[in-house]
């Protein structure tokens, strides 16, 4: 009895003392890192947006299911130089406040409507989603066609994928909700943030034994992120690794996988496209149903176009972001009238 009093008593103060150094770490990182865009109210949550560039159309991005407008860093900075180029993080993720509503796709749009409103950013728009965000800008599109100039859509989601998963994709699903909330309660003991520092100081034995106490696994979505992360820009790294070590991140992925049959099924039932110019990016290792689907989606749009990226995994943004800068540019300029040239990357 004594020593279950002891252990609990070493656990205890092990959870106090990574609660403290959570709350420090967090305090110092809101002052290092503060917002690099603007903050507004929407509909009772705050979201963040980043705005730069010259002119009409505007170019917004919509990032992939955990990802941040820090996904899109390099590409925006690229595209602002020619167009007006929007960044935003959905709630829950980045800079913005968690919502308390449902994470499914109908509210999601309302909610980047309003924001755009709010910012005083003026239709029609070249909406650019990665993954989930192709969902969503597909969502937007069928909803406010008049309101969507033209679409370009990087390793989309399909909204039939997720709409009844079979038993593997389900429990699969449930997995990623259970880590998710998991990873929250870890985050807010400092677990996390000392994973991280230690996996981005290049140490993984102590991080891989971290993960196989708490998931069963020696590799997790930490482990992963961090790969992905270690592709952008070298000046993000400190301010994502301050984004995932906050609870928040970890609960907002959790409501959006949670929601994600629901999200499915209210993008299915918006209908077609509208008739819009889209370009398609589809990654290398795409099977050959996802690039027959997107082949006829891009031969119903008008000036539709389909480019397998070879060279790219999932993230095309992060692994040829030229080949998505140059789809921008080339719609910005066909829209402007100006023409475009296409060229191969």
């Amino acid at each position: 009895m004594e020593i279950l009093l002891f252990v609990a008593s070493i656990v205890l103060v092990l959870i106090l003392c990574g609660s403290l150094y959570q709350a420090i770490a967090t305090a110092i990182d809101r002052r290092k890192f503060p917002p690099p865009g603007r903050v507004f109210d929407v509909s009772g949550c705050r979201l963040h947006l980043i705005d730069s560039g010259p002119c009409a159309p505007a170019v917004i991005f919509e990032s992939g299911i955990s990802a941040s407008c820090l996904n899109w860093t390099r590409v925006r900075t690229e595209v602002s130089l020619f167009a007006r180029a929007c960044a935003y993080d959905r709630a829950g993720l980045g800079w913005s406040e968690r919502a308390t509503t449902p994470r499914v796709t109908t509210r999601i749009v309302e909610e980047l409507r309003a924001l755009l409103a709010e910012a005083k950013i003026p239709s029609p728009y070249v909406l650019v989603g990665h993954s989930f965000g192709g969902l969503l800008v597909g969502a937007y599109a069928a909803r406010y066609p008049e309101e969507v100039a033209g679409l370009i859509l990087v390793d989309p989601l399909p909204a039939g994928e997720w709409l009844n998963p079979p038993a593997p994709h389900s429990r699969m699903l449930r997995r990623g909700v259970g880590l998710a909330r998991r990873g929250a309660l870890l985050a807010r003991i400092g677990v996390v943030r000392l994973s991280l520092g230690l996996l981005t100081g290049g140490a993984r034995r102590i991080p891989k034994g971290i993960a196989k106490l708490t998931s069963g696994a020696g590799e997790t979505l930490i482990s992963r992120l961090v790969g992905e992360v270690q592709k952008m820009p070298r000046e993000t790294w400190p301010i994502i690794q301050a984004h995932w070590s906050q609870p928040k991140s970890f609960l907002a992925m959790a409501d959006y996988l949670e929601a994600l049959p629901a999200s499915s099924a209210e993008a299915a039932s918006l209908g077609p496209l509208p008739p819009v110019p889209v370009t398609i990016l589809s990654a290398g290792h795409s099977t050959p149903a996802q690039l027959a689907e997107r082949d006829q989606l891009a031969r119903h749009s008008p000036n539709g176009r389909h480019i397998v990226a070879a060279q790219s995994g999932h993230w095309i943004q992060l692994d040829q972001p030229e080949l998505v800068i140059q789809s921008i540019r080339d719609m910005v300029f066909e829209l402007s009238g100006n023409g475009g040239s296409s060229r191969a990357l």
